[in-house]
């Protein structure tokens, strides 16, 4: 096929949804990425939280955030994923004010009321409410706004605009604190307006996809009903929790890597800039990667992608640098984009009709349970050998996890063999 008959098929293969969906999801991500990257540093260095309780903090935020992707998928399934992403944005616009908010005088009576410690905790639940409703409804979008032949480009497509909302968001957060002297809190504030504005484009501008052929869910309790007939498929399960390991360590980029550079590289590095890497590494090799990758057998594909990521954490328990952990991120990169796109088309080609958003809300599982691990166990690595004379060997942690996931990917698909069309 030729460029001019791929480019054909690609402009006619998708809905107008499909665009809007992935735009609002840029400027989503902007606010996610942007308040992440300062998220641990700021209750570490600012609240004076210790390293555990941070961990244990961002942790239990990012459960939420990537959890609800289950709930929300469901609930969109039955309302709509006009509604649906209309409410998500509402809802992170208030509640990335309020992280920005914790200093103002007309917060003072909480503070002292719930102390720090829970006054943090119930306002982080408030913007991770969004990000679950979100996530299943432009994932879902995706799915039934895409034409067969281009679907998978359309999760590469999909991926790549995460990926510079990724980028983009650590960069504002770094210009919004640094080089405007703005402080971090205004970067959760730059971050409610983001996700304000999406709210308007959303209402003026999306319209629900909808499939031939395809029956909307009758109501909430049925809804909730297919949520828990998910569950009763084992292999699947078991297939989402082994993935979660891959996102154990994925996400000490955003957890540990920050607090061990700033405690034990350089005090003063720009984490935040650097957490960039791993975004414009995606941006540039997506598309091509997943080309190149193609002829792969779906699980081929993602396990390697555990293994890529892997060997990236062992480069700053060899040697840890500001220029090494820029390498590993690197790494990091390449391994999640090796496996990404082929993860969300395996899990979109499994959902029955009527039921895309409630399996791309599942296809955030492991996600969150890999957040919620990595959370506690970077902020206890970070404390555990930092009262060592080599605080450094905490990546050989890290990176034994990635291994011991990769292995485990390969036992199962020699053993328990998913025999799904997703699969072949």
């Amino acid at each position: 096929m030729s460029f001019s008959q791929r480019f054909k098929e690609i402009r006619e293969g998708f809905e107008p949804a499909f665009w809007v969906a992935n735009f609002t999801e840029i400027f989503e991500r902007i606010a996610y990425y942007g308040t992440t990257a300062v998220l641990a540093i700021y209750l570490n260095e600012q609240l004076h939280f210790s390293s555990e309780l941070t961990g244990w903090l961002v942790g239990t935020f990012g459960l939420v955030v990537w959890f609800l992707p289950i709930l929300g998928g469901t609930l969109a399934d039955r309302f709509g994923f006009r509604r649906a992403l209309m409410a998500a944005y509402l809802i992170m616009a208030v509640g990335y004010f309020l992280l920005g908010s914790l200093a103002a005088p007309w917060m003072q009576p909480l503070r002292h009321a719930l102390t720090d410690k829970w006054l943090v905790f119930i306002i982080l639940m408030i913007p991770a409410l969004g990000p679950g409703v979100v996530k299943p409804c432009v994932a879902g979008t995706t799915a039934r706004a895409s034409n067969e032949n281009v679907r998978s480009i359309g999760y590469s497509i999909y991926y790549t605009l995460v990926n510079i909302g990724g980028a983009i968001g650590p960069f504002m957060a770094f210009v919004v604190r640094k080089q405007m002297g703005w402080g971090v809190e205004n970067v959760f504030r730059v971050g409610s307006l983001s996700v304000f504005l999406m709210f308007w484009v959303t209402l003026f501008f999306y319209r629900e996809p909808r499939r031939s052929g395809e029956e909307k869910v009758s109501s909430i309790l049925t809804a909730i009903k297919n949520m828990f007939v998910v569950l009763g498929n084992l292999r699947f399960v078991m297939f989402l929790v082994i993935f979660s390991g891959f996102f154990v360590i994925f996400w000490q980029q955003y957890i540990s890597m920050p607090l061990f550079i700033r405690k034990f590289v350089n005090p003063n590095a720009d984490v935040d800039l650097l957490l960039t890497v791993d975004a414009i590494v995606v941006i540039c090799f997506q598309i091509a990667i997943t080309f190149i990758t193609r002829k792969l057998p779906a699980f081929t594909a993602m396990t390697l992608g555990f293994l890529i990521t892997s060997i990236g954490w062992m480069l700053p328990a060899l040697h840890p640098t500001v220029p090494v952990f820029v390498v590993a991120l690197i790494f990091v990169a390449l391994g999640e984009i090796t496996q990404v796109s082929r993860y969300y088309e395996y899990i979109s080609r499994l959902a029955p009709p009527g039921q895309q958003g409630l399996y791309m809300g599942y296809a955030f599982l492991p996600i969150a349970i890999g957040y919620f691990i990595a959370g506690p166990l970077g902020g206890y690595l970070v404390q555990h050998f930092g009262a060592t004379p080599t605080p450094q060997r905490m990546w050989w942690v890290i990176f034994g996890v990635g291994i011991l996931s990769t292995l485990l990917m390969i036992l199962y698909d020699r053993i328990v063999k998913p025999s799904t069309a997703a699969a072949a």
